[in-house]
C-alpha cells in the first residue's frame, strides 16, 4: 500500500450525499412557555400575512416533546475514527521515512534542492520575507550547489589552481621569484666559497701537504691487501722514518739527517727543545729560546703525572 492510499484510507472521508430532515407535524399543545414580542405594530397585520424570520417573535422556554421523547445519541462524529496505537505507529514511521528520503534528496548533489525563485534573493541565496526553516535550508543548499557546479565548469584556468603564485613588492611591481632564488643560491656559494678559503688560509703549508698525501694513499689503499703483516717492507719503512721524542734508542740510530723541510726549505741543524707538535726550528734561528716555558711545563707535568701512577702501580703490587 502507497502513502497516499494509507493516508487516504485513514485520514480521509467521501463526501457522503445530504439528506433532507423530514418534516414532523406539531400539535398546538406541544409548545409552552413565554413569548417575547416586539412592541411595533404587528398586531394591525392580518393573521394570514406572512411573517419574516428575523421579525418572527423568540421563543424562550420552549421544550420539544420530540427532543424529550427520544432515545438516541443525536451527536454525529466528524471525519474518521481515531487509530489506534499500532496503526498511528506504522502511520508515523511511513511519515518519518517520507521525510528523511526527502531530506536526502535535498542533499544530494545531483539532485538539487526546489527552490521558489519568487521573492527577492539575499547575498547568502535566501529570499527576504517570512518562510520556514527548510525552505531557508533548500535555498541554500541550491546556492551551494550552483556555486559548485560552476566552479566545476569554470576549470583550473579559471579558478587559479595550480598556476605559479605572483609576488609583488611595496611599489606593486611583480617580483620574479625565479631570479630571486637563482641570485640567493649565488650569495650563498660565494659566502660558502669564502668560509672555505678563510678555512684553509688558516691551515698552514705542511697540513696541506699531509692532506694531499692522505689523499693519494686512499687511492692508492684498494690496490693493498686486506691484511698487513710485520713482513710488510712499506710498512716498515714508514715507522722507522717516524721520529719520537722519547725514543731511548733514537740516539743509536744512524740515520742521515735531512737537509730539506718537506716545503723544501733548509732545517736548523743543532740541538733544540722539543715541542708538542715536533716542529723543528727554522735553519735561520739562533739557538735562543725566546718563549714564556710552557712547553717545558707542559712536559714535565705529563711525565709527573706518569711516575706518580707508576709509583702507585708499584705499591700496590708490594702490599
Amino acid at each position: 500500500m502507497s502513502l497516499a492510499d494509507y493516508l487516504a484510507k485513514r485520514y480521509l472521508t467521501a463526501d457522503l450525499p445530504e439528506k433532507k430532515p423530514r418534516k414532523r407535524k406539531r400539535k398546538d399543545g406541544a409548545q409552552s412557555g413565554f413569548i417575547i414580542a416586539d412592541d411595533d405594530a404587528s398586531a394591525w397585520e392580518p393573521k394570514d400575512a406572512a411573517v419574516d424570520e428575523d421579525d418572527a417573535p423568540l421563543n424562550v422556554g420552549v421544550v420539544s416533546a420530540e427532543f424529550r421523547k427520544t432515545k438516541r445519541n443525536n451527536w454525529h462524529t466528524v471525519g474518521a475514527a481515531a487509530p489506534s496505537s499500532a496503526d498511528q505507529a506504522a502511520a508515523d514511521a511511513i511519515i518519518a521515512s517520507a521525510a528523511a528520503e526527502n531530506q536526502s534528496r535535498i542533499l544530494a548533489d545531483e539532485d538539487a534542492p526546489a527552490v521558489d525563485a519568487t521573492g527577492q534573493q539575499m547575498e547568502s541565496g535566501a529570499h527576504a520575507g517570512l518562510q520556514s526553516a527548510d525552505q531557508v535550508t533548500a535555498q541554500l543548499e541550491r546556492k551551494r550547489f550552483d556555486e559548485r557546479n560552476r566552479f566545476l565548469l569554470e576549470g583550473p584556468e579559471r579558478s587559479g589552481k595550480g598556476t605559479e603564485t605572483i609576488y609583488r613588492d611595496a611599489s606593486g611591481r611583480i617580483i620574479n621569484v625565479a631570479m630571486k632564488r637563482a641570485e640567493a643560491r649565488k650569495r650563498a656559494e660565494e659566502a660558502a666559497a669564502k668560509e672555505a678559503a678563510q678555512v684553509e688560509a688558516q691551515q698552514g703549508d705542511v697540513q696541506r701537504l699531509e692532506r694531499e698525501k692522505r689523499k693519494v694513499a686512499l687511492k692508492e689503499a684498494k690496490f693493498m691487501p686486506v691484511a698487513r703483516y710485520v713482513d710488510d717492507v712499506e710498512m716498515n719503512e714508514e715507522l722507522k722514518e717516524k721520529d719520537r721524542w722519547n725514543d731511548p734508542a733514537a740516539q743509536f740510530m744512524t740515520k742521515a739527517q735531512k737537509g730539506k723541510s718537506a716545503m723544501g726549505k733548509p732545517l736548523y741543524s743543532g740541538p733544540f727543545m722539543p715541542n708538542r707538535y715536533g716542529i723543528r726550528p727554522g735553519h735561520r734561528w739562533d739557538g735562543v729560546d725566546r718563549g714564556n716555558g710552557f712547553e717545558k711545563e707542559y712536559f714535565a707535568a705529563r711525565n709527573r703525572r706518569r711516575d706518580l701512577q707508576e709509583l702507585d702501580y708499584a705499591w700496590q703490587m708490594d702490599e
